[in-house]
Formats: C-alpha cells, structure tokens, sequence
C-alpha cells in the first residue's frame, strides 16, 4: 500500500511539473501586451494609463533632442498618447499643434478607418519644453524632426499604413510633416490648415469679412464691435475691476488699453470662426441702444477678456514665437470703424511674446511649404470651412500635384469635417483616406469603418480665444 502511494505522489509531481512547464512555456510565447512593447521603446516612458472600452489608452513620454541636427546638444522629454486599437489596424498620427489632450479622444481619419490613433504634443507647450529653453530650436523642421523619430520608434510596432492629421496649426503641423518627410506617411488628412504665404499680403482677409455670412449678420457685428471702441473708457473701467478681481496683469503687451483693443478688434473674426450664421441672433440687434452688460458679454463671449493677460497669453508664447519668426499672421482693415477710434489696429504676434525672447522673422519658410505642397502633394486632402476667416488664405495643389484635394465644407466655420462636405465629395475623401490606410474595400460603402461613440467623437469646433489658428 505504502509502495502503490509513494508511486501516486510521484506521478502527480511529474505531472503538475509537466503541467508547470508548459504553462512557463505558453507565457513566454505569448506576445507582449502594448504597453510593455511601447515601453520597450529606448527612451519611452510611462506616465499614465486610462481605461476605455475596446482600448488601451496610454500616456508616455518620448526622450527628444533638442536639436535634431546636434542630439548632442541636450535632450527633453516630449509627451505623446497611444489610443491603441489593434496592432492590425492602420494608425493615424495626430497633432493639435498645441498641448497634447490626456483624455481618450479620436479623430475623424481615426473613426474612418477603424484605427489606431498616436497623438503628440508640440514642442515648447509645456511640459514637452527644454529646460533652460532655447527658442531658436522652436521651428517647423524640429517639430517634422520630432513626428518623423516617433514615428520611426513606432513603425516596428504599428507596421500597417500611417496617416498623419492635424486641425488648424495641427493642419499646419501634419503639412510641414509631409514636407520634410514625405516618405513616413500613406496619407495626410489636413482640417482648416492656413497657408500665410506672404505675411504683409492680407487682403484675401478683407475680401472674406466683405462677403461672409449675410448682409444683416455682418452689419450686426460690426456695430457691436464698433460700439465697444466708442464705449472704451466706461468698459475699460469695468475691464479693471474685473482683472483685479481676477488677479491679471499686462505686462506682456503693456498695458489694459492695448489688451482691451486687442479683444475687441478680435471679435468679428472670433464670431466666424468658431460661430455659425444662425448663431447671429445671440448679438445685441441694436448696439448703439444696447446696455453696457449687453456690449461687454457679447464681447467676452466671443473674444474673451482674460486672454490677452499675462496669464491668459503664457501658456501660448510657442505658438506666438513660431507666427512672428515663420508662420505669420494676418492683419485685416476695419472699414466700418472710424480710424479715431482704434489706437494700435492688429497687433503682430511679436507683441505677444515677452520681451526677453528675440525674433526675427524667416520670410522664406511658407513660401517653400506653399511650393513643395502645390507641386508635389501626394496623397493629401485639405478640408476647409466656407465661414471660416483662416480659410481665407489656403493650401492650393497645383500641376505635379498626385491624388491631392482641397475641399470647402459649406457653412462651416473652424470646425469643419469630411462629414460635413457636400455628398459627392464627402464620399471621395473618405474612400480615399480608407485608400490610403489600406482598408478600403470596393464593394463597401464609402464611410467610417468605426460606429460612432459619443466620448470619443463627440467634438464641436474646439473653441479658443485669441487670433490664433
């Protein structure tokens, strides 16, 4: 009996071995999940991690040069997100141009192809900012240079297609891309992307306010935003309690009355971009008779009145520095206001960049994109809305141009989609971005892949205050 159970006990610890073994052996084959693969990555780190159905939602950062053409110049670290799908599926790039959203969010390519989506934040909008910065290493070619190595360390993961997007300085941002890296991507999807080719050359601007919307809006507008300038001092008055009340100050563009102008003269271009002509019912039909609350909330709720503080201003200093040295920006005239009134016009954007930080503007650097872009787009679908200020000065492709689009969507402002676009060419653009990622199929119809989900879609015009894109 004893000899019949000392057998047993051995069988059994044979077999639980076996069974342990192979249980080792089944792990160790098994694929990495994302995250440890991501976190393979040399100099990608972990920051957060954020559940959402049917995804992992990753927060990293990503080890940079400060400068690409000396690494050894120092390095900083850059956040980017990983809203990861299927290492099957095809992966968009996105970029806003600005910070980088740490909240599950996806983008319209993202939801037409069923994809993965990368997300990066842009150089110098904190915290993916050099420290002591050098703002002379702020400029597009860096910002391409960043894209290009993220995507380098993520293409061995994410080996189907890649499609880079971006909204308005994101639009920008995934066009600089293409251009000085057109190899990296399968396609580019740029939204509401303005293309200041010649920065004292604005008149396209003038043109838009003339035509804009009706007759009756535009006349609306422009008599509240003129009211306020002949109401300057009362309002101002109210500016300086409210900014005491809210701890601001104006050293950066020098004093409350410049800042006040600066929101007003804001307003009519704020109302079109972020507007849409229906909304002109919620502007004081009468100005002149209009209370002073009425003018100051239709002012502040269009422009803002705590952008152009020292506090509301900082967080962009990036976005001002790279206008005043290679993007531009527009000045437009206000003929419906007498010149008395306005004291200092559009400021340019060195007005809003500290003092201790020099530019010197590169007239050169549109003009190259706006070339490389007309000749020798390839793969590449420019969305633009028709009430939209920014479209006003577009991309255009021209004779060398391959497979490339420009496309208005009508009456849309600033937040203007492929979904948007008259049907002909809703359907167009969608079966060429499922082309390009490579999940086209002919005998599908030509739209999302993806069911839409009311956390991750859900997204008006993506509203901000200031002359900004």
């Amino acid at each position: 009996m004893a000899r019949k159970t000392l057998r047993w006990l051995l069988a059994l610890a044979l077999f639980m071995g076996a069974l342990g073994t192979a249980s080792t052996g089944a792990a160790t084959a098994a694929e990495p999940d994302i995250k440890q693969r991501l976190l393979s990555i040399p100099g990608m780190s972990f920051v957060d991690e954020k559940p959402y159905p049917g995804y992992r939602f990753l927060v990293l950062a990503y080890t940079q040069p400060v400068d690409h053409r000396n690494p050894s110049a120092g390095t900083f670290q850059q956040r980017l997100t990983v809203l990861h799908r299927d290492v099957s599926r095809p992966t968009v790039f996105y970029t806003s141009g600005y910070e980088v959203s740490t909240t599950p969010s996806r983008r319209e390519p993202t939801r037409i192809v069923d994809g993965n989506q990368v997300s990066m934040e842009y150089r110098f909008f904190t915290p993916s900012r050099p420290e002591p910065a050098d703002w002379t290493k702020l400029d597009i070619r860096q910002a391409a240079a960043d894209q290009h190595r993220i995507f380098t360390a993520l293409k061995p993961i994410y080996d189907r297609k890649w499609l880079s997007t971006g909204v308005s300085k994101g639009g920008m941002t995934a066009t600089y891309y293409e251009r000085f890296h057109p190899r990296d991507m399968d396609g580019v999807v740029a939204y509401v992307a303005p293309n200041d080719v010649v920065d004292n050359e604005d008149s396209a601007y003038d043109r838009h306010f003339a035509h804009v919307g009706t007759k009756a809006c535009r006349d609306r507008l422009n008599a509240v935003q003129r009211e306020a300038l002949v109401r300057r001092e009362p309002l101002k008055q109210r500016y300086a309690a409210y900014a005491a009340e809210n701890g601001y100050s104006f050293d950066t563009l020098g004093g409350l009355d410049k800042a006040y102008e600066a929101v007003v003269l804001d307003y009519v271009w704020g109302f079109w971009q972020y507007s849409r002509l229906s909304d002109c019912d919620t502007i004081p039909a009468d100005a002149a008779n209009a209370t002073d609350e009425a003018i100051w909330n239709s002012i502040d709720q269009v422009g803002g009145f705590s952008f152009y503080t020292d506090q509301g201003l900082e967080p962009y200093t990036p976005y001002y520095y790279q206008a005043a040295t290679q993007l531009g920006a527009p000045a437009i005239g206000f003929p419906h206001i007498e010149r008395e009134l306005i004291r200092y016009g559009y400021l340019p954007p060195r007005e809003f960049v500290p003092r201790e930080i020099p530019t010197r503007f590169q007239p050169r650097a549109m003009r190259d994109v706006d070339s490389w872009v007309r000749h020798n787009a390839r793969h590449m679908i420019f969305v633009y809305g028709e009430n939209d200020p920014w479209g006003a000065e577009r991309f255009r492709v021209d004779k060398g141009a391959r497979d490339a689009y420009v496309f208005t969507a009508p009456g849309a402002n600033h937040g203007a989609l492929v979904a948007g676009l008259l049907p002909t060419e809703r359907e167009l653009a969608t079966a060429r971005i499922l082309n390009w990622a490579g999940v086209a199929s002919p005998t599908a119809q030509q739209r999302p892949l993806a069911a839409y989900d009311a956390k991750l879609d859900a997204r008006g015009v993506e509203r901000e205050f200031g002359l900004r894109p």
